[in-house]
């Protein structure tokens, strides 16, 4: 069995995630987690808050608190709405913990050492109004590139260019919209990624199981010319320069830039994790000490990956010391609202402690997941959301399990009979299972998402498919034995298929196997028996309605309140 690393972006601290963001790196994380534990694979994921930044001083001004009292209060907030939908991280850190601290101006030491930072003057923007100097988020204005209007600082969301403030035209201060801005001197310091640039590109060009959208996002940054990167910030609240082992002058009051830190606290929450598990954190993280075996997958969404395949590998490249990198990054697209974005002040979409409010979480992982935005920008609809859950869950799955149960409850005393043959039927049907497994497999592995969750639903399929051939009900009347067969094999395919929906629906997948009266989640190999696995005998007992149809009064009454077509 292999060891597995797993983390997804981590999360930002200024309120709840919507469901886009689930979408886009944490659910699928989890799936990929639970379908490699299911498979018996030691599985490590790990995730964290992200807390430093102008982002997480500006919300907690908003809420009339300090940051630390802001900070806190929001992790156990992010991290009980991560709970609620059955992200099975094995640790949820923080990035403002100490473990972070200390592993950023480590490797800040590492790479000044290596010649790799430098001291420049910036000529940053300065907003009059604000009395601050602006970070690269808190500029907006004119893409210099395509004139995309409303472009940030640090990245054009339009053309995908990264940036710096000073090339914006026309630029104004997001915090208050003011334009009275003007550019000012200010010492900062400087991850010379020019200088390392071959070693980037050789270490991308090692990654020939990376997807086409992550690996061609970084080729475009590599093509269009590495930049020198700015990584400190004149704020309060982050990871301090200047330490005893790195002293800085004049930069006592100056932090690490957030996107140097962040992804440093993969490793931090993994070291939390150490300290709170007594286990070992560095036979993950150093091949020195044991990660050679280590199998590293990252899940993110699009706007994440220019910074995971240039920044923070040259981070780690450029430290010299011997860290894990990844093995295999996973990008998703976005997830849009109707076509739009997801907008809290225009009450546009639905945010995780929202979608709690309204129905369970499977109803939502298997939406986000089977249809999620995997190769494409996906639209969120309440209509097709209402579709796919009558469908696929209530009507195929949830349907099939609940008829086939009561009937044995009702017609063979609660228990798996005995009695009969498996004739031509079963065969087929195992062979066309047995395949569907198979693909379900093999797209799980790629880290396929949409592709496994058909190969799931085909199985489903197979089984309603079976009941309407082998139709034990019409049997019984004339052969009981025969009856005996259609609902033995009709009882073993609901133990399957709670296998088979474990990794999505961690909720229901358990009501549905104590439905056959077992327990057995794991994944199951397409050459194993799998329509003989239950006890003849054995208790069977329905769990009630495993999925409630979406009525058409519900999209409307939801469209009103979070935005729909109309809107």
């Amino acid at each position: 069995m292999s060891r597995i690393l797993i983390t997804s972006a981590l999360p930002y601290i200024n309120g709840i995630k919507h469901l886009g963001n689930l979408a886009g790196s944490m659910l699928p994380a989890d799936v990929w987690a639970r379908f490699k534990r299911a498979q018996g694979h030691e599985v490590l994921y790990i995730c964290a808050t992200d807390e430093h930044g102008t982002p997480a001083e500006l919300a907690a001004a908003a809420a009339g608190q300090d940051v630390r009292t802001y900070c806190d209060e929001q992790h156990e907030i992010q991290k009980a709405a991560g709970a609620a939908f059955g992200l099975s991280y094995d640790w949820f850190g923080r990035s403002s913990n100490p473990q972070n601290h200390r592993l950023t101006q480590h490797f800040a030491e590492a790479l000044e050492k290596n010649g790799l930072i430098e001291e420049r003057v910036d000529r940053m923007i300065y907003s009059i109004d604000d009395a601050r100097f602006l970070p690269d988020r808190y500029v907006e204005g004119t893409c210099p590139h395509c004139g995309h209007v409303g472009a940030r600082g640090d990245q054009c969301d339009n053309c995908g260019r990264l940036l710096d403030p000073t090339d914006l035209i026309d630029p104004y201060s997001s915090v208050s919209g003011s334009r009275n801005l003007e550019v000012r001197d200010t010492r900062h310091l400087y991850l010379l990624q020019t200088r390392i640039e071959p070693e980037i590109r050789a270490w991308v060009d090692g990654k020939s199981g990376w997807q086409t959208l992550a690996k061609s996002i970084a080729y475009k940054h590599l093509d269009e010319g590495l930049i020198d990167r700015g990584i400190t910030r004149d704020l309060a609240w982050g990871v301090p320069v200047t330490t005893d082992g790195f002293p800085r002058p004049g930069m006592e009051d100056k932090v690490f830039y957030v996107w140097f830190d962040a992804p440093i606290e993969y490793i931090g929450a993994t070291e939390e994790w150490a300290e709170a598990t007594g286990n070992s954190w560095r036979d993950w993280w150093r091949l020195d000490e044991g990660a050679e075996d280590v199998r590293y997958v990252q899940f993110m969404g699009k706007d994440n990956v220019a910074f995971h395949t240039v920044s923070f590998p040259a981070t780690i490249i450029g430290s010299g010391e011997p860290w894990k990198t990844v093995d295999q990054l996973k990008a998703f697209n976005w997830l849009n609202w109707y076509g739009g974005k997801f907008s809290t002040s225009q009450k546009r979409g639905v945010f995780m402690d929202q979608a709690l409010e309204l129905l369970p979480a499977d109803y939502w992982r298997w939406r986000l997941t089977a249809y999620g935005p995997e190769h494409a920008d996906s639209a969120f609809t309440w209509e097709d959301f209402q579709a796919s859950t009558n469908k696929d869950l209530a009507d195929v799955l949830g349907n099939f399990v609940n008829r086939i149960v009561k009937f044995a409850e009702s017609k063979f005393d609660g228990v798996v009979p005995e009695g009969g043959q498996a004739g031509p039927v079963e065969a087929k049907l195992e062979a066309d299972i047995k395949a569907a497994v198979a693909e379900a497999t093999e797209q799980f592995e790629a880290m396929e998402f949409r592709k496994a969750a058909v190969a799931i639903r085909a199985a489903w399929v197979l089984g309603n498919e079976y009941l309407q051939v082998a139709a034990p009900w019409t049997a019984l009347k004339t052969d009981r034995d025969q009856a005996a067969v259609g609902v033995r094999t009709g009882l073993n395919l609901v133990a399957l298929f709670a296998r088979l929906a474990a990794p999505i629906l961690p909720f229901t997948a358990p009501k549905i196997a104590a439905s056959v009266g077992v327990s057995d989640l794991s994944w199951p190999g397409a050459d194993k028996d799998l329509l003989n696995t239950l006890p003849v005998g054995g208790k069977v007992e329905a769990q009630g309605v495993l999925f409630a149809k979406i009525e058409d009064a519900q999209v409307a009454e939801w469209s009103e309140r979070f935005g729909g077509a109309d809107a």
